[in-house]
């Protein structure tokens, strides 16, 4: 084949650094923009916080008027009021001071007469003594020197009021003077004048919001500060930042004018370092991307390799779960399905798109067994699926039920956290229909070597003798095949014979217990170990319960004081009632399939007692059953003989005990209803009415 030309190769390798370098471009982009965005940000910021120093300026300005205006209208009302009348001297006194103790910034009202001197002064002039110093003209820094002498001029030539410029009042105050003329008759006869502190001004009419973000100060046309205010005249606030002089404001204070000046001067806002950390923050982020994307070129070579092993390793492992007949199901940690393999949609006659993405309740599950499905899902979730499989009953699409034995394992990814459950699904509905074939015949044996003993112990011992019985058979056949033939070993026979005497003692074993346990007899009393009946009560019941998914929970204690009485009676008791229990919840939910054995110490010191309780959560019993449970001869049982409640009964009432039964109603347990039998046995060996080598002719004739 030709070779591509040169031009060809150049346009390739444009074409593949175009894609690597816009994301570097479009990053410079955007850091460009975002610089631009905060500049006009900033600036627009620095416009908003100059205009609204000077709204607030203007607004100081016209409450230090108004409330000027205000204190002026009182000194003037004041005048009006000494200028209509000859004024007293005590009579002004208290008018003074109520101006001064009511407008804080009037530091004090003099009362001057026509010739300038001070007449009464409020509050008194230092050295002059109160009222009795009227008449005492005070000297220049008393009296405000020249400055006051021109606002008195200017207010009697006018007859207005008249301002005089600033001068100290004392060491660490200034103010300046306001001078009303008073006039009585068309005739001048005064002037009343009220001196302004500049420092009292500003503390109480400046609000301290104002103060919180601005300085102001109160200067003169030479630039001397008159009075401030700001944060740190502020009770509470912490001293800050000083005040930027870029950021002030002038407003002429008149009146009372000779170029005074208020002077408003913004403190540096936080939103500086905010900024500046924002644009630190971008550039960092800026060159971490750049960084990134560097980084990101240098490994998608590898990404590139990885992925095609990826795909290669995931069409290898597709073939074989697509070859496996065991159900493959895959669930998130919400439980929704992930995953399905073909065996497993063949299992359930659906596709996948009809189980992906679903959560419970499953297409699949039963309708009547949703509860028992949603509990066994919940354990999954929690992390309590048994090692040993979940059996489960499911349908498939078109109806048809199949049985499923679940294992349940955790879906571990590459990182080592756990993203959901993985679980393999066996059909087992062929194995279980041969395990119930099994279990039928089983019953069938068992209800055979139930149709002439009287009670359940009997029953069980019965079936224990099938083994030993058949051991014999097995090894007598085995002899007799040996005999029979050409080549017979004596050895071989003899051990045959051997294992087979053996055989035929332990039959012989059980079958004296079998008779010791029914035919006509002494009871043998002795003290014995109640705790230990109802272990080896639940062992022989252990088989019965285990066929039909019966939990027993025995809770005796070891510790507890044995009773007087014949352990194989008490056996049947205990048994009789183990098996009544099981079989009552042939017809409850496995889960709450529970035969619940306690054994207790009651009663005082003297008269102590054992109580025996046997619960079980199955259908209860009914009222009308109820009356006559220990009849004779009254069973509810297909099969039954209507005995066992009443022996039992007399097996306890001969021991100096007490049976009988409760019905347990629904929600006063937190399982399920059902019924419990109780018995007490007491402790102490007592002397009986009756030989303690005679039971009751009813129960020995039952057993019998």
């Amino acid at each position: 084949m030709p070779k591509p030309p040169q031009k060809s190769s150049s346009t390739a390798r444009v074409g593949r650094t175009v894609p690597h370098v816009m994301p570097v471009v479009a990053m410079a982009l955007v850091v460009v923009l975002l610089g631009a965005f905060l500049w006009l940000l900033q600036r627009n910021e620095r416009d908003e916080e100059a205009l609204a120093l000077i709204k607030d300026a203007l607004w100081v300005e016209q409450n230090l008027h108004f409330q000027l205006a205000s204190d002026e209208d009182k000194l003037e009302r004041l005048a009006e009021t000494l200028g209509r009348t000859e004024g007293d001297l005590r009579q002004f006194v208290a008018m003074a001071r109520l101006v001064v103790n009511t407008n804080p910034a009037i530091e004090r009202v003099l009362w001057l007469d026509a010739q300038g001197r001070t007449l009464l002064a409020e509050p008194p002039l230092p050295g002059t003594g109160g009222p009795e110093g009227a008449g005492h003209r005070a000297d220049d820094s008393q009296s405000g020197g020249p400055d006051r002498n021109d606002a008195v001029r200017i207010a009697r030539s006018s007859g207005l009021r008249a301002y005089g410029a600033p001068y100290r009042i004392d060491a660490t105050d200034r103010g300046f003077d306001a001078a009303f003329p008073l006039f009585r008759d068309g005739v001048f006869a005064g002037t009343l004048v009220g001196v302004f502190s500049f420092e009292a001004m500003l503390t109480h009419h400046v609000p301290w919001w104002f103060a919180q973000r601005y300085q102001l100060e109160v200067i003169d046309a030479t630039g001397t500060v008159l009075g401030a205010k700001s944060r740190m005249s502020v009770p509470g606030s912490m001293a800050g930042p000083a005040p930027d002089p870029a950021r002030s404001h002038v407003i002429p204070f008149d009146p009372p004018g000779h170029g005074l000046a208020l002077v408003a001067t913004a403190y540096p806002s936080d939103s500086n370092v905010t900024r500046t950390v924002l644009v630190a923050a971008i550039f960092a982020l800026t060159g971490s991307a750049l960084w990134s994307l560097w980084s990101l070129r240098r490994h998608i070579a590898g990404r590139l390799r990885a992925e095609e092993a990826l795909r290669e390793e995931h069409a290898f492992r597709k073939a074989m779960e697509d070859s496996l007949t065991v159900g493959m199901r895959a669930r998130d940690l919400e439980g929704r399905i992930t995953y399905v393999n073909p065996a497993f949609c063949r299992m359930v006659g659906l596709e996948p798109e009809d189980l992906i993405g679903r959560g419970p309740p499953a297409p699949y599950w039963l309708p009547e067994e949703i509860d028992r499905a949603e509990a066994a899902f919940q354990d999954v979730l929690a992390g309590r699926a048994p090692e040993s499989g979940l059996e489960m009953r499911f349908q498939r699409a078109n109806g048809e039920r199949f049985d499923a034995l679940i294992y349940e394992a955790p879906l571990i990814d590459a990182n080592g956290r756990q993203t959901g459950w993985m679980g393999s699904v066996l059909d087992i509905t062929e194995r279980k229909r041969a395990e119930e074939l099994a279990h039928q015949q089983q019953e069938r044996l068992q209800q055979t070597s139930r149709l002439i003993t009287m009670g359940e112990m009997a029953s069980t011992l019965a079936h224990e003798l099938n083994q030993p019985l058949s051991a014999i058979a097995s090894y007598c056949t085995g002899c007799l095949n040996r005999l029979r033939s050409d080549h017979c070993d004596t050895q071989e026979v003899a051990a045959a014979l051997e294992k087979l005497a053996a055989q035929a003692k332990r039959a012989g074993l059980v079958v004296r217990r079998i008779h010791d346990f029914v035919r006509k007899r002494n009871p043998k009393v002795a003290p014995c170990s109640l705790a230990g009946v109802l272990e080896d009560c639940v062992g022989l019941a252990g088989s019965d319960a285990a066929r039909l998914g019966v939990r027993v929970e025995l809770d005796a204690p070891p510790d507890l004081p044995p009773v007087t009485g014949d352990r194989i009676l008490l056996q049947q008791v205990v048994l009789n009632l183990m098996r009544n229990g099981i079989e009552a919840m042939a017809r409850t939910p496995r889960p709450d399939r529970r035969l619940i054995v306690t054994v207790r110490q009651t009663g005082t010191d003297g008269d102590r007692v054992l109580l025996t309780e046997i619960r079980d959560h199955g259908c209860g019993i009914s009222p009308e059953v109820a009356d006559r449970l220990f009849s004779p001869f009254f069973t509810t049982k297909r099969e039954g003989m209507g005995m066992g409640l009443n022996i039992c009964r007399s097996i306890v009432e001969h021991h100096r005990g007490r049976l009988w039964f409760e019905t347990v109603a629904e929600g006063e347990v937190p399982e399920a209803a059902g019924a419990r039998f109780l018995f007490t046995l007491p402790v102490q060996a007592q002397t009986p009415d009756r030989p303690p080598n005679q039971m009751p002719d009813h129960t020995a004739e039952a057993a019998e």
